[in-house]
């Protein structure tokens, strides 16, 4: 790439990330006027004021603007305005009125369609250097990952900040990839997206402002979605299909547990529960802030780990996945305990100090010396 590609790569970036940050207050206003009000009544909900929604509508803005400013019209960009378009407008529906899951899935498989018409396809993928063809199978696949995660983003929205910080996290290490690899138009469009998520997030980290709602989840997850099919399911590296899994790997993971857990006891797939990955942190003393983190930090992990899939740097991949893994398992096991993540220097939830157990100030203490106090 060129010094200029760069920079209009980051001037792409900025100008997203400035029209999100200076629309979603008016957005917000919106949301008042029109009832698009998010009220906890039920223990899912970790906030505890209601909380204007749409704001998402702000994500959208910035995204359209900033590509028409900076991106030439492909038929993949026209696939995310108009699938874009259509997804927000459902998103806007069902953050007001609360409409039928089997609804939305109908309308996230449409706008899949209206991707592929626009020869958005997973044609292939490429294993250990053999190229098996999906023939056929191309479109179901297809359709199958853009729906999945879209709503992987929309169900892991269940934090302040978390799914708009996991969506950055996921188009930054995209972005990456897509740099690697010289794909300048892919990486300009996920640039776009970074900023109009980073724009947006101010608002919606905890305490947030505004929730994205349906309206920010659907959208970001069709387009990372469309995006990830133009981009990396085409690139020629070894195992191209483990670049894109493990960019998404955090959302994905939560919707496969929760759609396992869920028919497992005998419940609808897109029925609302209180078992995803955040919710536990939540009930393991962890505070919003401090659960969202954790889960920013796994989606870092992951996605360093893709760069690596994308040079073919396998067993450094591999190194990087399981010692996160490993660090996060020795933190899991000392912080499950309150009285030791007192002793970590967290911040501990009301609960948390009501059931963490006092340090006893007089136990001796082995000083760095050696001796004790």
């Amino acid at each position: 790439m060129q010094a200029t590609q760069y920079i209009y790569l980051i001037a792409g970036m900025v100008l997203a990330a400035l029209i999100a940050f200076t629309t979603t207050p008016a957005v917000r206003v919106l949301a008042y006027k029109i009832g698009a009000i998010d009220v906890p009544k039920d223990e899912r909900r970790m906030h505890k004021q209601p909380t204007p929604l749409i704001g998402g509508l702000a994500i959208f803005a910035a995204f359209v603007l900033a590509s028409l400013a900076f991106c030439e019209i492909t038929p993949e960009l026209i696939a995310i305005y108009v699938g874009g378009l259509i997804i927000v407008t459902v998103g806007i529906l069902d953050d007001v009125f609360n409409i039928n899951a089997w609804l939305k899935l109908l309308a996230q498989i449409g706008v899949a369609l209206i991707a592929v018409s626009q020869g958005v396809v997973v044609e292939y993928i490429n294993l250990f250097g053999t190229y098996i063809s999906f023939g056929v199978w191309s479109i179901p696949i297809t359709v199958i990952w853009i729906v999945g995660l879209t709503n992987a983003i929309n169900l892991i929205d269940g934090l302040d900040g978390l799914a708009c910080g996991v969506s950055a996290i996921c188009s930054i290490s995209l972005l990456l990839v897509m740099l690697i690899k010289g794909e300048y138009v892919v990486a300009l469009l996920t640039a776009i997206v970074v900023g109009s998520c980073l724009g947006f997030l101010p608002f919606n980290s905890n305490p947030a402002k505004i929730f994205m709602g349906d309206t920010g989840a659907l959208f970001l997850g069709y387009t990372m979605a469309v995006i990830s099919v133009t981009g990396v399911f085409k690139l020629h590296t070894v195992i191209s299909f483990m670049i894109p899994l493990s960019i998404f790997g955090l959302p994905l993971c939560d919707t496969a547990f929760a759609f396992i857990r869920r028919i497992a006891h005998g419940k609808s797939p897109f029925s609302a529960d209180r078992g995803h990955l955040h919710h536990r942190l939540i009930d393991m003393g962890f505070n919003t802030k401090q659960s969202v983190r954790i889960l920013y930090a796994i989606c870092g992990i992951l996605g360093t780990s893709a760069i690596m899939f994308t040079e073919e740097y396998f067993a450094r991949a591999l190194i990087i996945i399981i010692a996160g893994f490993a660090i996060f398992l020795v933190n899991f096991l000392i912080m499950r305990h309150q009285e030791d993540r007192a002793k970590m220097g967290l911040e501990l939830t009301d609960k948390a100090k009501t059931d963490a157990k006092p340090i006893d100030a007089k136990k001796p203490v082995k000083t760095t010396d050696g001796g004790v106090k």
